[in-house]
């Protein structure tokens, strides 16, 4: 039986599914250009700097994300945009 088919049971109560994430792709950008002495802070992306730099590239996880995002933050990066790429770009 489904899990939507138990008559007795609430959506609360029942086992939460597992979680499971695998690597996705992700586009950061953030204003302005990246200096050649902040770009090997993202040793996993690849760099493209036409007028705002934008960082893509594998990102593990929900934490690996968190992590990029503080660490523009840290630096003093003004934040554009993120967007996960489908996963044939």
């Amino acid at each position: 039986m489904k899990r939507s088919d138990r008559p007795s049971e609430s959506l609360l109560e029942q086992d939460p599914l597992p979680l499971t994430m695998t690597s996705s792709r992700y586009e950061i950008r953030v204003r302005g250009r990246l200096s050649e002495a902040l770009l090997p802070s993202f040793p996993d992306l690849t760099a493209r700097v036409p007028v705002e730099t934008v960082l893509s590239g594998p990102v593990e996880d929900q934490a690996a994300l968190h992590g990029l995002l503080e660490r523009i933050e840290s630096l003093g990066l003004e934040l554009v945009e993120v967007r996960q790429l489908p996963a044939d770009e």
